[in-house]
């Protein structure tokens, strides 16, 4: 077992532990906000010590949550030197992480997720090595990229064990249309995008939440998803390395396109772990009207 496949099969046993939480109706807020400024609900914050006490007994460089002001560095033991020889050394490896993406949703029984990316050496979209999301809706799924093939599982909770379902690969142009962010709050170049979608057909899929929405064009096969500068957020909403750069990595293993909007986001750089950034995933149809239309604007 590789050192990638270490972490994913520990993270998995968190997974099943937040799942099992979540079956209460705990949509408390506690008195405190991350680091983005969002406010936490008491579940947020459980969630996030799960997960990282988890990433605490690993052998890796470190961790960065959403949750977190800065990254926690682990101590690391001197007699830990066995690796893989195909394998990425265990303690080069950090990992990003939203704890619970779409926990606002929580009260009217909507999906939530965690999200996960795992980098090497560096927080940088270009060290992605691995990417994974878990889905807490009717079912307990989880989508893993890792080494561009993207796959699908299911939890069996009768078996105890997570059960391969498939390999996701987005068709070439979907049906789909996700727009993010606050439409009175849109440009007027992005407003008329949006709508040049819905008067091909495209359906309106878009519930708040990024791992649902998301999770829905890649196993619908395609679409778009956007959440652009806005008037109220330049920058955008959505952070580089616990939601955009992951599910960057996982379009691309999907045979899918992720931008923002003038350049490819695995190549844009980050200077500290809470910054957000423009961003749009799809397949290839929709991403090429994209370019077209967002090809004038350079993002920072």
């Amino acid at each position: 077992m590789s050192n990638i496949d270490k972490i994913i099969k520990e993270l998995q046993k968190g997974a099943v532990q937040i799942s099992n939480l979540l079956q209460k109706r705990n949509i408390e807020y506690s008195n405190n906000s991350n680091a983005s400024g969002d406010n936490q609900l008491k579940v947020d914050i459980l969630a996030d010590k799960l997960f990282g006490n988890i990433l605490s007994e690993l052998n890796i460089k470190g961790f960065a949550s959403e949750e977190r002001d800065e990254i926690v560095f682990i101590k690391q033991n001197n007699y830990y030197t066995e690796i893989e020889s195909d394998d990425i050394k265990m303690q080069s490896i950090l990992v990003a992480y939203d704890p619970l993406d779409g926990s606002s949703l929580i009260d009217s029984n909507l999906t939530i997720g965690s999200i996960f990316g795992i980098y090497d050496t560096e927080f940088q979209g270009k060290n992605l090595v691995s990417s994974l999301y878990f889905l807490y809706g009717p079912r307990l799924e989880m989508v893993m990229a890792k080494d561009c093939v993207t796959s699908h599982y299911i939890y069996d909770y009768t078996k105890h064990a997570w059960e391969f379902i498939q390999n996701i690969t987005l068709q070439d142009k979907g049906k789909l249309n996700s727009p993010g962010g606050t439409q009175k709050n849109w440009h007027k170049k992005h407003k008329k995008l949006v709508e040049s979608f819905f008067n091909e057909g495209y359906r309106l899929r878009y519930s708040g939440g990024m791992v649902a929405d998301l999770h829905q064009i890649l196993c619908k096969g395609g679409g778009i998803f956007s959440y652009p500068s806005t008037t109220d957020s330049i920058n955008g909403k959505l952070r580089k390395l616990f939601e955009v750069f992951p599910f960057a990595y996982i379009f691309e293993c999907s045979n899918g396109v992720a931008t923002n909007g003038s350049k490819r986001l695995l190549d844009i750089g980050t200077k500290e772990i809470h910054e957000s950034t423009p961003c749009f995933f799809g397949s290839k149809y929709e991403m090429n009207i994209i370019a077209n239309s967002y090809q004038e604007i350079q993002y920072k």
